[in-house]
């Protein structure tokens, strides 16, 4: 069985983004804050050594500057020598500019600490005891990026494949990364479980909407033969 990066319906997109806002309003009239404070409680009280670094570890699936970006790149450097198309490049550019444009200006809007801040009324929106890093937790930056990222990857994939993506290979690149990092980023505290719900949703909708995209029949001017289809 295949799977095709490019969705069908906009349902789940619609869903998706009318559950981040729901999700962002129930935490700004106060909800929801207890149980995040409990997870996060077990979480700290719960961390031998080998399960930590083994998360610390995994977590780096997440990790967007670190390592995803970097891969995406490199995915895109080999399909650009191999087409010799600029719409090679035009998957990770976008990427780049959505998460940018989205992602970023969310966390500075809603100013919410970090489990591991220490000021008070730590778990709130709208944090006036935070401020620069320390209120940047929501949404989950990890989780919008392993949405994002990897739908990317997934494009670039099988333009390098020439094919779509098996069962299993559509499971190790979109579902996989996205449990393993939620799972760790709640685990290790560097979330609060509604961050990392937020951030799942809000990375859906910006993965959907990059995988919808059709790359080579976007018009571009002529650029001399790298304008050309680049298999996607």
């Amino acid at each position: 069985m295949i799977y095709s990066p490019r969705p069908r319906s906009w349902w789940p997109d619609v869903l998706a983004l009318a559950g981040f806002v729901v999700i962002s309003v129930i935490l700004a009239r106060g909800h929801l804050l207890d149980l995040d404070q409990r997870v996060a409680d077990w979480a700290f009280a719960n961390q031998p050594e080998p399960v930590y670094w083994g998360a610390r570890v995994l977590n780096y699936l997440g990790q967007g500057g670190q390592v995803l970006t970097p891969v995406a790149l490199i995915l895109t450097g080999v399909l650009l020598y191999r087409t010799r198309s600029v719409r090679a490049v035009l998957p990770f550019a976008a990427a780049f500019v959505l998460t940018y444009l989205t992602i970023g200006p969310a966390k500075i809007f809603f100013d919410r600490a970090a489990p591991a801040f220490t000021g008070p009324e730590k778990t709130i929106l709208f944090n006036p005891h935070a401020s620069g890093k320390y209120a940047m937790s929501y949404p989950s930056g990890h989780m919008g990026n392993v949405l994002v990222w990897y739908a990317v990857i997934a494009i670039l994939v099988v333009a390098l494949l020439k094919r779509q993506l098996t069962r299993w290979e559509w499971f190790a690149l979109r579902v996989a990364p996205v449990v393993i990092v939620f799972v760790t980023t709640v685990y290790l505290g560097f979330h609060w479980v509604t961050d990392s719900v937020a951030g799942v949703l809000l990375g859906l909708v910006l993965a959907r909407l990059l995988e919808r995209v059709p790359w080579d029949t976007l018009p571009l001017p002529r650029l001399r033969g790298w304008e050309q289809r680049a298999g996607f």
